[in-house]
């Protein structure tokens, strides 16, 4: 990667799809929506007695703060299946 900064000069500007296509790179956002997805398939799959599964499945007892509450990882990956048209993914797991 260094070697394809060395040839372009300095004045050169690229955009970020440019410099993508370049190095070959994927998205970086698919990739890792792409990852937390196989994730929470992978430990819905796993038995119950699991401990990775017990804490993907604890909720605490705690209430949350008052405003708009932060986005949890579970909220992140409810949000991509719903723009991915997935319903019922527990069942499909």
């Amino acid at each position: 990667m260094a070697q394809r900064r060395k040839r372009m000069k300095n004045g050169d500007k690229k955009t970020n799809e440019e410099l993508g296509k370049l190095i070959n790179l994927e998205n970086i956002v698919r990739h890792i929506k792409s990852k937390r997805l196989s994730w929470v398939g992978h430990v819905e799959r796993m038995p119950d007695e699991r401990v990775v599964k017990g804490i993907y499945k604890w909720k605490p007892h705690a209430t949350r703060p008052k405003g708009r509450p932060r986005l949890r990882w579970d909220d992140e990956v409810r949000d991509d299946l719903r723009k991915m048209g997935v319903n019922n993914w527990k069942q499909k797991a």
